[in-house]
């Protein structure tokens, strides 16, 4: 399973993006997806989850900026950020759960200047 993410790049602060990261090609419904993200020299995070039920997961320091969605069709999953701040600015990656396995995309850049 491969997963393609998209969408990061640099935006100025209070501003807004939308990472996408999809598995072309496959027919798999996954478990979960979702998207983690890592600053230099620091940690992965998680950032946001989402099961195929539409249940949510979020960070506390995206609460209420940032909102994941998926299409289970695709399959896909999108994140929405917005009132971007300098702290958001990592490689964000996307993730994908199914039968207990853990896929992963290849990040995406996200910076927020101030």
């Amino acid at each position: 399973v491969q997963l393609q993410a998209s969408g990061g790049g640099l935006v100025q602060t209070g501003g807004s993006l939308r990472l996408s990261c999809a598995a072309p090609g496959n027919i798999v419904s996954f478990d979960a997806m979702g998207w983690y993200r890592q600053a230099p020299g620091k940690e992965r995070e998680l950032v946001a989850t989402i099961t195929s039920g539409r249940s949510t997961n979020y960070a506390d320091s995206v609460k209420g900026r940032f909102t994941i969605s998926r299409d289970n069709n695709l399959p896909a999953v999108y994140l929405e950020m917005t009132s971007l701040k300098p702290e958001d600015t990592a490689g964000y990656s996307c993730w994908a759960s199914i039968a207990g396995m853990d896929y992963w995309g290849e990040g995406t850049l996200v910076t927020v200047s101030s």
